[in-house]
């Protein structure tokens, strides 16, 4: 599905150039789900935007057969319109499919995401939880094969945390491609078919999950799941 090969992509800055992603090899097979994990500034987000097309990378190959849906880690910033309806229709009006076409993926969609109730509530009321899910709703609208979430844990609760992944198992079952960018893999590894981990814009690890967990995490500011909280001392990082 995705294949990416000696991607490099830097930024120009007053203080000199920097380089984001660093020779980037890796390839994502079809109706896969993919974890791809990194701290805070590894060049994630700017992978992910490379691969949905919304950046160019200085040099490189990527090649994809299919559309990629980008849920970035703000969902609000992605809502169109004015209630779950009309920001999931948003997509299919603008390929201008026939109007039964755009109702039975409205329809589709909200009941896949979970939003079926709140079809007709203000957008803007709905919950972080409930935004994302929104988010990749309207993905799903457009029959894109690929979607890609950036942080989507990111302040969400412990509800939130089990609806959204309620929906990636779903998806998952669809056999859509997945794609979840994180530093919270304890949310979701469980998940993945493959594993990947990027440190300071290389590609540190390249396996199975299982595999990841072996590795030594924190040497890439990941905290590794494996751990066991019995007392309260134990809650600290």
């Amino acid at each position: 599905m995705i294949k990416v090969k000696n991607l490099n992509k830097s930024f120009k800055t007053f203080d000199g150039t920097h380089h984001i992603l660093k020779n980037i090899s890796l390839e994502i097979k079809a109706s896969s789900f993919t974890v791809i994990a990194g701290e805070n500034g590894a060049g994630k987000s700017v992978l992910m935007s490379i691969i949905a097309g919304l950046e160019k990378a200085d040099s490189g190959l990527i090649e994809t057969n299919g559309q990629c849906g980008l849920v970035f880690q703000e969902a609000e910033t992605q809502i169109l319109g004015e209630t779950p309806r009309e920001d999931i229709a948003f997509g299919p009006k603008n390929l201008k499919w026939p109007d039964d076409k755009i109702k039975s993926a409205i329809e589709k969609s909200l009941i896949t995401c979970g939003l079926k109730e709140k079809a007709d509530y203000p957008a803007r009321f709905l919950s972080g939880g409930e935004k994302r899910r929104l988010a990749v709703g309207c993905m799903l609208a457009m029959d894109l094969p690929v979607i890609i979430l950036d942080e989507p844990y990111a302040n969400l609760d412990y509800k939130g945390v089990k609806q959204l992944n309620d929906l990636l198992k779903q998806l998952k079952k669809e056999k859509k491609t997945i794609i979840v960018l994180t530093h919270e893999i304890e949310k979701c590894l469980a998940l993945c078919d493959s594993f990947f981990i990027l440190y300071k814009g290389e590609k540190v690890f390249d396996g199975t999950a299982e595999e990841g967990l072996k590795k030594p995490l924190e040497n890439w500011n990941i905290k590794n799941p494996l751990v066991s909280y019995r007392k309260l001392s134990d809650l600290v990082w």
